[in-house]
C-alpha cells in the first residue's frame, strides 16, 4: 500500500517595477529552487497550510487568487474553504515526515504578494538578479528576513537558468505570460493566469 500525504504549494507573484516576478525558495535538502509549501498539519486545511508555509518560508503575508469555480447557490451557509488551481500526486522519497517513499497529494495554490518589499539590497527593476546571488549555490546560508529558506523574486526570462522541477518551471512561464499581459491586481489576475495557462 502506497502512503500519501497532503501537502499545500502555492505559485507566489509579484508585481515589482520592472515587472511581474515569481518568488521562489531554495530547498535545503534538495537544493533546488522551488515555490513554497509543504505538509498539511491535522488542524488547519489546505488553504491554511499553503499560507502558513508561505509566511513560514519566505517571510510573506500573501492573498490566493481564486481559481475559476462553479458557483454555489442563494442560501447556502457552510463555510467554504479556498479551492486550490490544482491537485497533482508526486512520488517522493523519504523526508522528514515519513521515513519511507511515499505520495505527496499536493494541492497547487496561487497568491499575490502585496507591498511586501524584496529582499534588502534587491534591484526592484531587475528582481532577480541581485536575489539570484542572494540565493545561489555559493551562498546556502541567504535568508529572506523572517523566512526559513534563501528566497528571490525570478522573472520568466531567468527561469530557464535555474534548478528546478520542469514541472513547476513550466507553470510558472505562463502564469507568467498571462499576468504580463494584463493584470494589474487581484481582481484582474484570476483571468490573466487563466489567459496565459490557455496559451501553454
Amino acid at each position: 500500500m502506497t502512503l500519501k500525504h497532503q501537502t499545500s504549494s502555492v505559485f507566489v507573484f509579484q508585481r515589482l517595477p520592472g515587472g511581474w516576478r515569481i518568488g521562489l525558495i531554495r530547498h535545503p535538502r534538495l537544493h533546488r529552487m522551488m515555490i513554497p509549501g509543504g505538509h498539511v498539519e491535522q488542524e488547519e486545511s489546505c488553504a491554511e497550510a499553503a499560507l502558513r508555509e508561505v509566511a513560514e518560508e519566505t517571510g510573506l503575508a500573501v492573498s490566493l487568487v481564486a481559481p475559476p469555480a462553479a458557483p454555489v447557490p442563494r442560501g447556502y451557509r457552510a463555510r467554504r474553504v479556498a479551492l486550490p488551481w490544482w491537485i497533482a500526486e508526486y512520488q517522493v522519497p523519504p523526508d522528514n515526515h515519513l521515513g519511507v517513499p511515499h505520495v505527496h497529494v499536493d494541492h497547487l495554490y496561487v497568491a499575490l504578494a502585496g507591498c511586501t518589499p524584496p529582499p534588502p539590497g534587491g534591484d526592484q527593476a531587475g528582481g532577480g538578479a541581485a536575489s539570484k546571488a542572494r540565493v545561489g549555490a555559493d551562498q546556502p546560508g541567504a535568508d529572506q528576513p523572517g523566512g526559513e529558506h534563501p528566497f528571490g523574486w525570478y522573472a520568466a526570462g531567468e527561469l530557464a537558468g535555474l534548478y528546478m522541477f520542469d514541472d513547476a518551471r513550466l507553470m510558472a512561464l505562463s502564469m507568467l505570460a498571462g499576468l504580463a499581459d494584463g493584470a494589474d491586481g487581484t481582481d484582474s489576475a484570476a483571468a490573466a493566469l487563466v489567459a496565459g495557462l490557455g496559451r501553454a
